[in-house]
């Protein structure tokens, strides 16, 4: 039982490494046997790893119950970044007035190294995130923040690996939340917090509809509008236009 339980903590581990490298992205399959196959084990723990996964909302069942990584709608995508996006900028905002000065160095030489030809950016990125949090030195808003951005692994991920131009953008957009943060700059770093979370949301929105044609976007749901009663809105709502990359509505703050 306890070999079970180490083995499902493994392949928990690995796949959500695969989504932090764009490996998976959202509609993947995630099939029992051939997970089973590839790391040597029954299908129990790799079982236990899926159901694992789908209760962080990382994965869900989609056809014949097979489990695939998960698939959100636009609104729902809209929601989740919104959310990570205002909490992100709250700790870095935090993080400019606390961080001593070994945590800065340790921001500042993972801010250059993601900036070095040949890294694995995407692990560059996550790791630049987590020093934030840490810098904060606020546990229940970093585990809060670290539940949110664990869902958003399959989008940030296939996004960093479909597009080039998103992983240049990003780095200087960490660069820009260093010198921030570096200066002490507490208002500063939270409005490019807000700004870099928000370019990503805009990208993926870009990704998911490029890949609609190809990629159904999931049915009705929890989550979609349809099942919410929510009405949806139309596509230029969801383009970045003026300084908030997200919906603005009344008394509701956006990136």
């Amino acid at each position: 039982m306890q070999a079970t339980g180490r083995w499902a903590d493994d392949i928990y581990a690995a796949i959500i490494e695969r989504m932090i490298a764009g490996e998976l992205s959202p509609g993947d399959a995630l099939n029992e046997l051939p997970l089973a196959e590839e790391f040597g084990v029954s299908r129990t723990p790799v079982r236990e790893a899926l159901q694992r996964l789908s209760a962080v909302g990382l994965v869900e069942r989609g056809r014949r119950r097979a489990f695939v990584v998960k698939r959100l709608d636009p609104i729902a995508i809209q929601d989740l970044f919104e959310a990570v996006g205002e909490l992100a900028a709250l700790v870095a905002g935090m993080a400019a007035l606390r961080m001593n000065e070994v945590e800065r160095q340790a921001l500042a030489a993972v801010t250059a190294a993601g900036e070095k030809d040949g890294v694995d950016y995407a692990e560059a990125n996550a790791r630049f995130h987590e020093l934030i949090q840490q810098g904060a030195h606020n546990c229940v808003l970093a585990s809060t923040i670290g539940d949110l951005s664990l869902r958003t692994l399959p989008w940030r991920g296939a996004q960093l690996r479909a597009k080039a131009s998103r992983v240049e953008a990003s780095r200087r957009e960490h660069r820009a939340i260093l010198d921030a943060i570096l200066a002490r700059d507490s208002a500063e770093a939270a409005a490019l917090m807000r700004a870099h979370i928000g370019a990503s949301f805009v990208g993926i929105v870009d990704m998911v509809r490029r890949r609609a044609e190809t990629l159904p976007l999931r049915g009705p749901s929890t989550e979609s509008p349809q099942a919410t009663g929510r009405r949806a809105e139309p596509q230029e709502a969801l383009e970045a236009g003026g300084p908030s990359p997200l919906r603005q509505e009344p008394q509701r703050n956006v990136f």
